[in-house]
């Protein structure tokens, strides 16, 4: 077993009846790293999130936590996790410091670990203000301060995004690179947005119809990216069908022609061909698939 890995499942499956949510999933987690689970609405995400919490029980030997099996160490695993699935538990009647008192109470935490969470989530000037008036944003980040007052290792966050406008995706962003720069945390986190968490995670798991279809690094998802040849010329048409009798395999998307990039060599010769038969190069440029498409592209498959 690899001491780095936080969080290991092996061919975690999962049913409710006849349906088969979670499909012989094996997740790495490593420490110190952001995980980005993600996957279309219905893929499977919060099952998972909800059977590393134990919330769902599956047998032996699939789910592991610390190096440890969760189902023969639940009660000491449980105790190093921090959570926030869906929407945080908090009482609306009561100021933010007063939530994270009733929590610090039942948890038994010195009560000056309230103040460094207020802080920390930048709430200490909406203290004793009551949590229904707070913002989407705020109780979003009073929710994670709430399941940071433990010091827990491991924080899962299951759409913490969900609903927040820019600025709040930006504070959630900050406050989780915070948490795993400076707090040595480790984050595992559910989207359904590729293009919300591509910012701030270091690794991603993507699951579709309960399979994992990709895992590794940011640069390796980025690797998957095919590089394409963008080039405008006075006539499209023309240049295209040139680009194709010379056995180059050119389509026309919008106002540019878009050729499978091999080399800088090739954009040498495609440019002399098309200069050499009388077009115009405008442009001629090398872009990548867009991470957004590439993702929607892999959740066909």
């Amino acid at each position: 077993m690899d001491p780095e890995l936080i969080i290991e499942t092996r061919n975690l499956s999962y049913r409710f009846g006849n349906q088969l949510v979670i499909d012989q999933v094996s997740l790495n987690v490593r420490e110190g790293s952001i995980y980005g689970f993600l996957g279309p609405n219905g893929a499977g995400k919060t099952t998972t999130i909800k059977v590393l919490l134990n919330l769902l029980q599956t047998g032996e030997e699939k789910v592991f936590l610390f190096g440890k099996d969760l189902h023969k160490n639940r009660l000491e695993i449980l105790s190093g996790i921090g959570s926030l699935i869906e929407q945080p538990a908090i009482y609306s009647h009561l100021s933010g410091k007063e939530n994270l008192l009733n929590r610090a109470l039942l948890l038994r935490v010195p009560r000056a670990r309230i103040h460094e969470m207020l802080d920390l989530v930048n709430l200490t000037e909406h203290a004793d203000k009551k949590a229904g008036k707070y913002s989407l944003g705020m109780k979003q980040r009073l929710g994670i301060a709430l399941a940071l007052l433990h010091d827990p290792k491991l924080l899962i966050l299951d759409e913490p995004t969900n609903g927040l406008d820019p600025n709040g995706i930006i504070e959630i962003r900050q406050l989780i690179r915070k948490l795993v720069e400076e707090r040595g945390k480790t984050v595992f986190i559910s989207s359904h947005l590729l293009s919300e968490v591509e910012k701030m995670v270091t690794h991603i798991g993507i699951i579709n119809r309960g399979k994992l279809l990709f895992q590794g690094t940011i640069e390796e998802l980025h690797s998957l990216s095919e590089k394409q040849l963008e080039i405008q010329t006075d006539d499209l048409i023309n240049s295209k069908e040139l680009l194709c009798r010379k056995g180059y395999r050119a389509e026309i998307l919008s106002d540019t022609i878009l050729i499978p990039y091999l080399s800088e060599d090739q954009c040498a010769e495609i440019n002399s061909l098309l200069v050499k038969n009388d077009y115009k190069v405008y442009s001629l440029t090398v872009s990548k698939q867009n991470l957004e498409n590439l993702f929607l592209s892999i959740t066909k498959l």
